[in-house]
């Protein structure tokens, strides 16, 4: 599973300037649909069914008849024991997962009162950049004026900029304020009526490469500052602003979303652990003889299909673990460093043409 996740971040291996984040991945679209926005039931159910016909296809292919090794041996009770054993520790890791999302909702109420002042404080100076003097109370609406405020900064920097300043320091502004307008358009979009609690809000601001922008900004800042208006002095620095709170609210519902996921996780888990233990002891008592199920359906052996089944369902909370994993680490593993800090070499290019680039 490591090669499907060992993918570049998204703030430490952005592969351009603009597009969404598929656009600047080196990995396929069908991947990162699989990994990020795949319903997770149907992640599961797609690896439920590579187990099932892996399943068939070793008992059909298999030298020794299933139902020969049935009658000589006792594998299937082997291996319902271990599942069972394994369907009921897994309930302990459900446990420990809902004690991890627990733990950061408990503390005295002093750290409690030091949680809101923070969330408070951060609101004040989001106001202060969106020009609103309440923040909204949905994540998705909060990121959106966050983007627009980003949008409007770039537009006031492209009318600021005058005749005084070189032609390669206009081009590189321009060009600058088209692929952050472009990327913020797009991502606007995205976030229109977009609903916490999906990963439709936290897809959005992935698809934002706001480390490269920071870090083409603050270099426009050194190369060109002398030779800017104070007009369009203060619009760049205006654009590092937002751009720089826009860093905090993504980690910040990058957490909501990591508690609100391994709570559906825990609690999906348990639902789907009750039948998986009542088919594995199902299976134990009643497919450890051969003499329990009698004929064949498409070629096949019924008590092949009937164990394929049984062991199929029996590793559904596992499955369903997985295609949860694969999401969160991919998350994870994307959004690693904050600011503008690249961990790998990238293709930067279709962005502002610097010189010094390899």
């Amino acid at each position: 599973m490591a090669d499907l996740v060992d993918m570049d971040e998204e703030s430490d291996g952005e592969q351009g300037h603009g597009g969404s984040m598929r656009e600047r991945g080196e990995e396929s679209r069908a991947k990162l649909y699989v990994l990020l926005e795949a319903d997770r039931w149907v992640v599961t159910g797609a690896i439920l069914g590579v187990v099932f016909a892996f399943f068939v296809a070793v008992a059909t292919v298999a030298p020794v008849p299933l139902r020969t090794l049935v009658s000589q041996s006792d594998p299937l009770s082997t291996l319902f024991q271990a599942l069972v054993t394994s369907i009921i520790t897994g309930v302990t890791l459900v446990v420990t997962i809902t004690q991890l999302v627990i733990s950061q909702e408990l503390g005295p109420l002093g750290d409690q009162r030091e949680r809101m002042e923070g969330t408070m404080s951060f609101r004040t100076d989001a106001e202060a950049v969106i020009d609103d003097p309440v923040s909204p109370l949905e994540p998705s609406r909060f990121v959106q004026e966050l983007i627009e405020a980003t949008q409007d900064r770039a537009r006031r920097l492209e009318s600021a900029v005058g005749d005084g300043l070189d032609p390669q320091g206009t081009s590189r502004i321009r060009s600058f304020v088209d692929a952050l307008t472009d990327d913020t358009s797009a991502v606007a979009e995205q976030l229109e009526g977009a609903q916490f609690g999906t990963f439709d809000v936290l897809s959005a601001a992935l698809d934002f490469n706001y480390s490269v922008k920071i870090y083409d900004a603050r270099r426009l800042q050194q190369e060109h500052g002398d030779a800017l208006s104070e007009a369009a002095t203060a619009a760049l620095d205006d654009v590092v602003e937002v751009l720089s709170m826009f860093a905090p609210a993504r980690e910040h519902v990058k957490t909501l979303y990591f508690q609100w996921e391994l709570t559906n996780l825990s609690r999906e888990i348990l639902y789907a652990t009750v039948p998986a233990l009542l088919v594995a002891m199902a299976s134990l008592v009643f497919l450890d003889t051969t003499g329990t199920i009698q004929g064949a359906t498409l070629g096949v052996d019924n008590m092949v299909w009937l164990a394929s089944v049984a062991v199929t369902a029996a590793v559904a909370p596992f499955a369903h673990l997985i295609s949860y994993v694969l999401r969160i680490m991919t998350i994870a593993k994307r959004t690693l460093a904050i600011g503008p800090f690249v961990l790998r070499d990238i293709d930067r290019s279709g962005g502002v043409d610097w010189d010094d680039r390899d």
